[in-house]
């Protein structure tokens, strides 16, 4: 009776009773991003374990890992102007290489900040 309890039983005997109620699980290999994007928000997953889930003709795909959260549309124009400004003093590299830096880190400040500082 206890082999039978859930946090006794070993990942193969997992897989085989799922297999059994007609569930079929697959990792997704070599997943380098994953995006999920509403209407006001976007979720990045970077390295992303996925993990694809079949019962019954329906897939539902689980995904393991931390996302960036970014509002979508952009930030307001006046913010990015504040953010290449503040770039563009901190580095002392032009408004191009400011904003380039900017994007390339998704909005990250610091980081493009960081990016413009190394040699």
């Amino acid at each position: 009776m206890l082999d039978m309890m859930p946090g006794r039983m070993n990942s193969r005997q997992l897989a085989q009773m799922m297999k059994r109620f007609g569930i079929n699980v697959k990792n997704i290999d070599n997943v380098e991003k994953v995006i999920i994007q509403t209407d006001t928000k976007e979720y990045v997953f970077d390295s992303a374990e996925v993990t694809v889930m079949e019962a019954q003709g329906q897939k539902t795909f689980q995904i393991i890992g931390e996302p960036t959260v970014k509002n979508r549309g952009g930030e307001p124009q006046d913010t990015q102007k504040e953010d290449i400004k503040l770039i563009m003093e901190q580095t002392g590299k032009s408004e191009a290489e400011a904003r380039k830096a900017l994007k390339e880190t998704n909005g990250d400040l610091a980081e493009a900040i960081l990016k413009l500082s190394q040699p």
